[in-house]
């Protein structure tokens, strides 16, 4: 059953921020250049109703830093780059030779619906449209480098491409939790980890919030593949907008698959702590942060 009310409460504290990345993605997805075919399918992938947590994450660590007037026109437009380059992973996540899905936040994948050529170019031209809107969009060249260097590590071969490299099983991986934890910081920590850090960047957070920042990023990116580890076991598809269980039957190292229900439901409570904590140095300013991480952990979906 959905807890509706912590539902209801995640989708408050998001729905501002989701609704300036949305109008500010449509705006960056309007390009008149681009092939009409493609733009469709870019639009598909990306205006379909997702969270926006990690764009809402680099908008609430930059408010965590900073007062809103320092922070609010960078912020964005980091906030669009990091959804374009999450959209493009989910893109690829979802293609026959990876994840081999059919279902995307309660839609057809991008490539059952535009074809699998046309899904492989989708995610292509999102991923560079992202450092194009970095790139370009900053008055402060400093900062924009800042913020291409976050993305590219979060997402690169070091970060979200070396997980699914690992998660696939096309690379040794340790056995137990230092394989767990190798695969889960990279595939699923790491870019939220650089939303927080992309976010402090814009504040011009220093380096000691910027580590509070990073050591929040990695905890909370870490229950929140163990909570979803819990929904693939546990959830529905009309729940949770995707195909329920495909980890268990393609053998995917997951928490709740290693550990069993209730010993992950105790890590997604440890992490959650943890990351709370590495906001303290903040105060209150912290707080919508803390609660958003709070409901996080008790999420149906």
């Amino acid at each position: 059953m959905v807890n509706v009310s912590v539902t209801n409460r995640i989708g408050d504290i998001l729905a501002p921020y989701a609704e300036a990345v949305n109008t500010a993605m449509v705006s960056a997805l309007c390009d008149e250049a681009v092939p009409a075919t493609l733009a469709e399918a870019m639009r598909y992938a990306c205006l379909n109703g997702g969270k926006r947590l990690r764009p809402a994450l680099v908008m609430l660590a930059a408010e965590t830093v900073a007062e809103k007037e320092h922070w609010l026109a960078d912020s964005l437009g980091a906030a669009v780059a990091i959804e374009m380059v999450h959209c493009y992973s989910l893109v690829h996540d979802d293609l026959p030779a990876m994840d081999d899905d059919t279902l995307r936040r309660g839609r057809e994948t991008c490539h059952v619906k535009f074809g699998e050529a046309m899904a492989i170019l989708t995610g292509d031209a999102l991923l560079t449209r992202a450092f194009e809107v970095l790139s370009g969009g900053f008055a402060d060249a400093g900062i924009a480098m800042k913020l291409i260097g976050t993305l590219s590590a979060a997402a690169g071969p070091i970060g979200m491409v070396a997980g699914q490299v690992a998660d696939m099983e096309l690379c040794e991986v340790p056995p137990g939790d230092e394989g767990r934890r190798y695969i889960h910081l990279r595939k699923t920590a790491a870019l939220l980890q650089g939303a927080v850090r992309m976010g402090g960047i814009c504040a011009a957070a220093n380096e000691a919030q910027l580590d509070a920042l990073g050591e929040f990023g990695e905890k909370i990116g870490l229950a929140f593949q163990a909570a979803d580890d819990l929904l693939d076991a546990v959830g529905s598809a009309q729940a949770i907008g995707k195909t329920p269980g495909k980890d268990a039957q393609t053998g995917k190292r997951t928490y709740a698959g290693e550990l069993g229900i209730e010993q992950t439901r105790q890590l997604v409570t440890d992490l959650t702590d943890q990351a709370c904590r590495a906001l303290e140095t903040f105060g209150p300013r912290a707080e919508k942060l803390r609660e958003l991480t709070n409901l996080l952990a008790k999420r149906d979906r």
